[in-house]
């Protein structure tokens, strides 16, 4: 039986891995974790993995786990967002959350009907029917 949010941890070390170190062979060798270990954990998933070894995964990575069901990847990329948003003042902020419904509705919903108020009603994100991206009228 799988637990919960085993996939998306397995999906996120293996995502991560490919991204900084190319392959696992080379994620291998740098951490010194033996080659077997990761390719069994990467493919059966980490959950059956000793604590200590996905520890030194996720130090490695950058993977941080907020609670139990959210993992959070708190990588260069991550620290240079919250670095920018926290220095922007109370209209800037709502610009940023504005665009990040936007794009976070455009991207979840599957249907032709989206249709997403914002910029304060001066313009709204729709799908047009019959295609598969978002126009900003």
């Amino acid at each position: 039986m799988e637990e919960y949010g085993l996939d998306s941890i397995t999906n996120l070390i293996k995502n991560e891995i490919k991204t900084r170190y190319k392959s696992v062979r080379k994620f291998s060798e740098v951490s010194g974790i033996p080659y077997s270990t990761l390719t069994n954990a990467l493919t059966k998933g980490i959950g059956g993995t000793a604590y200590d070894t996905v520890v030194k995964i996720c130090k490695l990575l950058d993977i941080k786990q907020a609670c139990d069901s959210d993992v959070v990847l708190f990588n260069e990329q991550f620290h240079e967002i919250y670095s920018m948003l926290s220095e922007l003042d109370e209209a800037g902020l709502h610009t940023v959350e504005t665009i990040l419904k936007v794009e976070h509705l455009r991207c979840k919903e599957s249907t032709n009907s989206l249709s997403v108020r914002a910029f304060n009603g001066i313009g709204y994100a729709q799908k047009s029917s019959g295609e598969s991206k978002c126009e900003i009228k």
